[in-house]
């Protein structure tokens, strides 16, 4: 398939994929809209080939439910990611002197910690955070599953010693 056979295809059916990401993405996930759609369309597109549909109506069932798939996913994910940031929160001693106020607060210590990380670290620790498996980040990066695990072990560490430096006791696992 051409790229200009691609986008029409993408024209014809976004109607039908942006259709299951509003009805199985919760809108507090908003923000994760063009992730949805971008890794339908990539799902799509790797099993494309291997599919052969009689009728327009059973290739749109398909498309849709790799869409809502897509979004179930996402769901998954972010309750993953909530779940860590639980945990963080749940391990500061309050006498460490880091007095956490709120949920959003906890994300920003989080967030500032991880966009400090030098890039090849930060880059997957973005990626694991949203809930992401070793495996996919391996494929999304185009990078061997071994330097995907030294890089969380290395990134782990650095955030240890980023929270220790700030007084804050927490082991990142």
């Amino acid at each position: 398939m051409t790229e200009k056979e691609f986008t029409r295809f993408v024209e014809e059916t976004k109607g039908i994929v942006l259709s299951a990401v509003r009805r199985y993405l919760s809108p507090d996930l908003h923000h994760a809209i063009d992730d949805v759609v971008q890794e339908s369309y990539l799902r799509i597109y790797r099993n494309l080939h291997k599919t052969h549909f009689a009728e327009p109506a059973s290739r749109n069932n398909w498309i849709y439910t790799i869409a809502k798939n897509e979004s179930l996913r996402m769901a998954e994910r972010s309750s993953r990611e909530s779940l860590k940031v639980k945990k963080f929160v749940a391990s500061l001693d309050p006498d460490d002197g880091l007095v956490v106020e709120s949920m959003t607060e906890e994300i920003m210590i989080i967030r500032d910690v991880i966009s400090g990380l030098p890039e090849k670290y930060r880059i997957v620790f973005e990626l694991l955070v949203m809930g992401f498996s070793e495996k996919q980040i391996s494929e999304k990066l185009d990078l061997k599953k071994g330097t995907i695990k030294s890089r969380i072990h290395r990134g782990r560490e650095l955030i240890n010693r980023t929270l220790s430096e700030r007084g804050v006791r927490y082991e990142y696992e």
